[in-house]
């Protein structure tokens, strides 16, 4: 397979649904995102915009150079354009000879083998065994390989075209790759909505005649037949799904050998993951709920758009061929190593560290720290409140409820939302219309939360809240007015810092959901079974998500998981009614000694057990019939001869004989015993390890029903301290594989490191 071929097969290893799809993982702002949602290029390998060839230069020892001197914001002009940020006495040092060397240096990008070897050997880094109270500088060295864009796009084969009143359309290039956002996606629910259809229809007209026009005049979108291009995709998915296992680790090797260098960065000297290195891919945005610009062309960004953050001595990182960086920064004030702003959205989005970098460990950290430490003022503030429930100021008043319901009912604060934005709404942007007040004492929210998700609370409220929300929508007010009129986010936050330096809304939101599941693991006694713990620790978590308002859309697979659990059950009680007939048939005076042991033996009837023998012996073909095509696949690719067909024609056919007894044994419900080995002991042990699997089984199916329509996932990952997962694990004898995924163990090893079985919140 030669190297433009597998980069282009790389492409559809990253796909779908059929066209490849972008999930950012970039941030906007100070906080982790996704992205709210790109449907990306549909011709993107995996392969980068090509870059020129460097000599490449190894990194200083970044001990030497720890400095504790903030640099400052001032800039100067790089020789090759780029700004740059100069600190003081670095500033008054430099002499014209020095400048000379680092020009040259920053032409030699920092070597990715000395990024590989810097950590390898190191002992953990224990960062939260340090002192470290200062917030202001976040690094005093860092080196990295910049970011990795994705590709030009490739050109459709000029079979495959737009085509409009049934003629094949002649587009420019760029406005094509538009028509490939739109055609390879044509079959999912975003194509079918007719916002997303008029944002997208208006770019590419747009778009079309930025570029030149086409030889047909485009005007209505009706009119416009993308299956052509829907087919093409459709067609590099299904050769995706044609390469063989070898293949695709081939394409996979060499996409992680590629993207090696940009995965890790030297913080401080150490060793550390970067989080994201990918640059969003041009694409269609989505948005999340219904946002006014679903469907807007979100442009390819490039090196002009992008600046980087470094240290001074760091090389600085070669842009792709012919052009150059937006600029070069300096600022050890800032955590992010890349920047740039998305046009659809006008957002900030930024290159962090990884989410188990030493940064944001401390971050997190710091975070929890700061909700513990609320504990000690919380009841003050609540005392506070209540008394200005009857304030004569209004905005004392306002002020007042406004906390109550962040502090009892985890509302986020809210702000203004611009016209073009989706009308998500907190606390404080509260309108007329958002809430209905029920005498005596009730209140019902409703109204679209952070990423538009649904707030709807029937609520009982202090009876002075229900009278100030009462007044608070006094007329004239009317639909569309603001229920706290007097209040922003951030006057709620400056009150609150009064109290405590750096407390806002959103702390109040990571205390309580701490709290609520300190106090719900309180209530778990420590008894039962591993998967019995589990089940009641998910059943805390969900309390959590329930109060912060973490929903989910039920999966589309939830239905099909259900049943397939409920069968797994029903098979093994199954089994376990086979194992006791058995006993059965070695000592039938144990019906009249052990009657209560026995007395299911009739709970299934002959249709039941003839649907699960027939499924059970379909399960048993299927695995039989794969296993043999996956052994033969590695043969093959070991260039070693195929397993003969009649071997898998020998383990069928013990099957067909499993299920004439199976059959036989329906009749007779007397099962067959084999061995002579067996005793009634022995079957019992058996009968008591299917129960165990049946009751685990079970537990795992009330746990997926509970949480089908709640995310337990984000609070876990933003809001709950982690160390009472480490806690409840060490404390219950639960594995903690058992409580966070690979990703949770990796971003919060402090926790696991730090905490002990007695940690409380």
């Amino acid at each position: 397979m030669d190297i433009e071929k597998r980069r282009s097969t790389a492409a559809l290893s990253e796909s779908h649904d059929g066209f490849p799809v972008t999930e950012s993982r970039s941030n906007t702002g100070d906080t982790s995102m996704k992205d709210e949602g790109t449907l990306g290029s549909p011709s993107l390998p995996v392969s980068p915009i090509k870059t020129t060839s460097h000599k490449r230069k190894t990194s200083d020892d970044f001990e030497k150079k720890k400095k504790k001197k903030k640099t400052d914001k001032h800039k100067h002009k790089h020789k090759n354009g780029t700004k740059k940020e100069n600190g003081n006495d670095l500033a008054t040092v430099k002499n014209s000879k020095e400048k000379k060397k680092r020009v040259k240096k920053e032409e030699t990008p920092l070597d990715s083998q000395t990024i590989e070897m810097k950590d390898e050997e190191e002992e953990k880094y224990r960062w939260w065994e340090e002192n470290n109270d200062n917030d202001e500088i976040k690094w005093h060295s860092l080196k990295h390989n910049g970011v990795l864009f994705p590709p030009e796009h490739v050109p459709l084969p000029s079979h495959v075209k737009l085509y409009y009143d049934k003629k094949p359309v002649d587009l420019p290039i760029q406005a094509e790759e538009v028509a490939c956002f739109f055609g390879a996606m044509l079959n999912t629910e975003h194509a079918q909505n007719p916002a997303f259809q008029n944002n997208f229809f208006s770019d590419f007209k747009k778009i079309v005649l930025e570029h030149g026009g086409a030889n047909v005049e485009i005007e209505n979108f009706d009119n416009c037949d993308f299956s052509k291009i829907f087919e093409h995709y459709e067609s590099q998915k299904t050769i995706k799904k044609s390469l063989t296992a070898a293949q695709k680790r081939e394409i996979k090797s060499e996409k992680d050998k590629f993207e090696e260098k940009y995965k890790y960065c030297l913080l401080n000297g150490r060793r550390e993951r970067v989080g994201n290195f990918r640059i969003e891919p041009p694409g269609l945005f989505r948005g999340r709920g219904s946002h006014p610009k679903t469907g807007r062309v979100k442009k390819r960004i490039y090196p002009e758009d992008v600046s980087l953050n470094l240290s001074e001595d760091a090389p600085i990182p070669p842009p792709p061929e012919g052009h150059q960086w937006k600029e070069i920064k300096h600022d050890n004030t800032v955590a992010w190593l890349a920047t740039w702003r998305e046009n659809v959205t006008n957002t900030v989005k930024y290159v962090l560290f990884a989410a188990d970098s030493s940064l944001k460990g401390r971050s997190d950290f710091k975070k929890f720290e700061k909700a513990r430490e609320l504990k000690n003022y919380i009841h003050r503030i609540r005392k506070d409140y209540k008394k200005n429930f009857s304030s004569k100021v209004m905005l004392e008043r306002q002020m007042a409820v406004a906390t109550y319901l962040i502090d009892v009912f985890a509302l986020r604060a809210g702000g203004e939302k611009a016209e073009d934005e989706a009308d998500t709404v907190g606390c404080c942007s509260l309108r007329y219309e958002h809430v209905t007040l029920k005498p005596p004492n009730t209140v019902v929210f409703d109204f679209l939360g952070k990423d538009s998700i649904r707030y709807y609370q029937e609520v009982n409220v202090h009876e002075k809240v229900f009278k100030n929300l009462r007044l608070f929508k006094k007329s004239p007010k009317q639909p569309g007015d603001d229920l706290f009129d007097r209040l922003t986010p951030n006057i709620l936050n400056k009150h609150l810092q009064n109290y405590l330096p750096g407390l806002s809304a959103k702390v109040f939101r990571t205390y309580n959901a701490s709290k609520t599941m300190q106090d719900q693991l309180d209530l778990i006694p420590n008894e039962g079974t591993v998967g019995e713990k589990v089940v009641k620790y998910n059943a805390a978590n969900r309390e959590v998500a329930i109060l912060c308002n973490h929903q989910r859309t039920k999966p589309k697979s939830h239905d099909m998981g259900v049943q397939r659990i409920s069968d797994n059950i029903r098979e093994m009680f199954w089994q376990k009614l086979r194992l006791k007939r058995m006993i059965l048939e070695l000592d039938k005076s144990l019906k009249k000694t052990k009657p209560y042991y026995f007395e299911e033996l009739d709970d299934l009837s002959v249709e039941e057990e003839q649907a699960i023998q027939d499924r059970v012996i379909a399960k048993e073909r299927e695995k039989v019939t794969k296993k043999f095509a996956r052994d033969n696949e590695k043969l093959k690719t070991e260039d070693s001869p195929l397993l003969p067909e009649a071997m898998l024609e020998e383990k069928l056919q013990k099957i067909d004989e499993l299920a004439a007894e199976y059959k036989k044994e329906l009749k007779t419900r007397k099962p067959e015993i084999k061995s002579v080995t067996v005793t009634v002991e022995k079957l019992e042990s058996q009968v008591e390890k299917l129960e165990q699997r049946i009751r685990n089984a079970t537990l795992l199916l009330q746990d997926k029903e509970d949480n089908s329509q709640v995310a337990l996932g984000t609070s876990k990952l933003n809001y709950i301290d982690p160390r009472l997962t480490v806690m409840f694990s060490k404390k219950y004898d639960v594995p903690i594989e058992k409580l966070f995924s690979k990703t949770l163990r990796e971003k919060f090893a402090w926790a696991i490191e730090s905490a002990d079985e007695n940690w409380t919140f």
